[in-house]
């Protein structure tokens, strides 16, 4: 007899790696098409191997990663850390995408307070001019 490969569940891996602070919010993106495995969707009790390539997108980042170990335990961020490696590209196209965000939000500055009552009146004037 051969030794069974030893597998995890796709969305416990994925909690235990730290992508998804749940596994309900691990199924939910796995079932909405957020991770794929090996190009193609999966779903979330699919059997993950070591090796394979994994895109998980979270928000408006893309991680494109090979798992290296398996996991169904979750530990600390380090140990999380060394469950899977990023492929360099993916951390540089990440990088550009923050400091892109980073630049679009550069000029915009949120009001220290509530607008009180003469300021609200002059927002909602706004949208009319002839109240002026």
């Amino acid at each position: 007899m051969t030794d069974p490969i030893p597998t995890v569940r796709l969305d416990l891996w994925l909690w235990a790696a730290r992508f998804y602070k749940t596994r309900t919010l691990a199924k939910q993106a796995i079932e909405s098409g957020k991770v794929e495995v090996g190009g193609q969707g999966a779903k979330p009790s699919r059997p993950l191997r070591a090796g394979e390539q994994l895109q998980v997108r979270r928000g408006d980042e893309l991680f494109e990663i090979e798992v290296l170990v398996l996991s169904s335990k979750r530990g600390s961020a380090s140990v999380a850390q060394a469950l899977y490696r990023e492929s360099d590209q993916s951390k540089a196209n990440r990088e550009v995408a923050r400091e892109k965000r980073a630049m679009e939000r550069d000029g915009y500055r949120a009001p220290e307070h509530k607008p009180d009552k003469r300021a609200r009146r002059l927002i909602r004037a706004l949208g009319d001019l002839d109240a002026l």
